[in-house]
């Protein structure tokens, strides 16, 4: 039996929650400067539909670098601006 989504009620396997969340989603992207080195952050997920955990995960990967998350914000080590800003819109996040 499948699951079925409490929010857009179609199976589990369909849903569109997480797309639709992207889209509407506004994020930031900026660098801070920190003690001993700049960090990127990309604030204003919605955690309710966005799995930030993974998204973080294949970030760090991606960008070969260290990073955590804090108060629901994405942070990577180094300035990766540019590229972060890339890789967020081809995934369908809109970037203020």
């Amino acid at each position: 039996m499948t699951t079925m989504c409490n929010v857009c009620g179609l199976p589990q396997e369909l849903c569109i929650c997480e797309d639709i969340s992207k889209s509407s989603t506004q994020i930031s992207v900026y660098t801070e400067e920190r003690k001993f080195n700049d960090v990127t952050i990309a604030s204003g997920f919605d955690v309710n539909n966005t799995n930030i955990d993974e998204l973080s995960s294949e970030l760090k990967s991606k960008f070969a670098c260290g990073g955590t998350i804090q108060d629901d914000k994405i942070e990577l080590q180094g300035d990766h601006r540019d590229s972060l800003i890339k890789t967020l819109e081809n995934k369908g996040f809109e970037i203020v």
